[in-house]
């Protein structure tokens, strides 16, 4: 990933130290998987996670306090709660599919999606989480770079590079043609 090396000791300087504060253990990303599937009140999570009681108000608590979850009075009857994603919580989705695509294919034990995540559209499997490039190139360990913030665009010919369009949500991908491009 080229000369430079992030700072392995400063736990400040690097985004996943501050994200594995909030979210790195078991519990919270069971927590959030259930509030993806729609779950939202206290018993609910209690009784599908099957999660001691003290552990799981520990975890909302921590997921309130971080911005991931919100607490709001329920419609239908406002003496009950109901935790719900904020956008920042929505924000972890890549990741917690990155990690079950992680273990399907690398878990110890060989798993059966039942039911199948797929897109909205056209009902079929979703591929897997990658990383992109600001164009949408699909990057693989040996185009990933580290450089300084004041180094960005600057290539190794000296040239500079103007940020492209990029993807939005929703955009169609040709992943044959461009795994075919990047082969050269």
């Amino acid at each position: 990933m080229g000369d430079l090396r992030e700072p392995l000791r400063d736990l400040i300087e690097c985004g996943l130290p501050q994200a594995l504060e909030v979210m790195g253990e078991r519990w919270s990303f069971m927590i959030l998987r259930a509030s993806f599937n729609g779950l939202k009140h206290f018993e609910e999570f209690l009784s599908e996670l099957g999660i001691a009681r003290n552990i799981l108000s520990n975890r909302l608590a921590k997921l309130v306090e971080h911005g991931i979850l919100k607490r709001e009075p329920c419609a239908d009857d406002r003496r009950k709660i109901e935790y719900r994603l904020t956008e920042k919580g929505l924000d972890l989705l890549p990741a917690m599919l990155a990690l079950r695509q992680w273990g399907q294919k690398y878990g110890s034990e060989q798993v059966i999606e039942d039911p199948v995540l797929v897109d909205e559209r056209d009902r079929l499997p979703i591929g897997p989480v990658s990383i992109l490039a600001h164009d949408g190139r699909i990057l693989g360990p040996q185009d990933l770079w580290l450089t300084r913030p004041t180094d960005l665009g600057k290539r190794a010919d000296g040239t500079i590079a103007t940020p492209g369009a990029g993807l939005g949500t929703g955009d169609v991908v040709d992943l044959a043609a461009t795994k075919q491009a990047a082969a050269g």
